[in-house]
């Protein structure tokens, strides 16, 4: 019986993985519950469940916060319009895409570019001053 369970509860995790890879390969798609849980062999009401339980977010934030992540790479890479990736990693609405930007990073999007350039251009710039005055001090050798 405790095979059973164990196998059982193997395979559940290994669904979970296979939509937490899903999720992150195309994240640009619609999220389509009833396909996910197909692919974790379970009910979509068990697979949020359990995936929240995993990963303490739902498939949706989890795929959501993977568009941010793609949306940061495309501002910091290319030259590309914030609305066209908006539209190139799965959002709908440009207000919806720099909301959910805004409280993930804490920026909009244009201003998140904007520091990632300028740090690219001048790196010192972003160092915390804490950082520095530490680095100035003189290091007790005697400890």
């Amino acid at each position: 019986m405790d095979t059973l369970r164990r196998e059982t509860s193997d395979s559940r995790e290994q669904g979970l993985v296979r939509v937490k890879c899903l999720l992150e390969e195309q994240c640009e798609l619609p999220l389509d519950l009833a396909q996910l849980a197909s692919i974790a062999h379970c009910s979509k009401f068990h697979l949020v469940r359990a995936f929240q339980a995993a990963y303490r977010e739902t498939p949706h934030r989890y795929q959501v916060r993977c568009r941010i992540e793609r949306a940061k790479a495309l501002l910091a890479e290319t030259s590309m319009r914030v609305t066209d990736i908006c539209f190139e990693v799965g959002f709908e609405s440009l207000g919806t895409f720099s909301s959910r930007f805004r409280e993930i990073t804490g920026w909009a999007p244009s201003v998140y570019r904007a520091r990632v350039l300028a740090q690219k251009n001048q790196p010192a710039l972003f160092i915390p001053h804490c950082y520095i005055h530490m680095y100035k001090m003189p290091v007790d050798r005697a400890i």
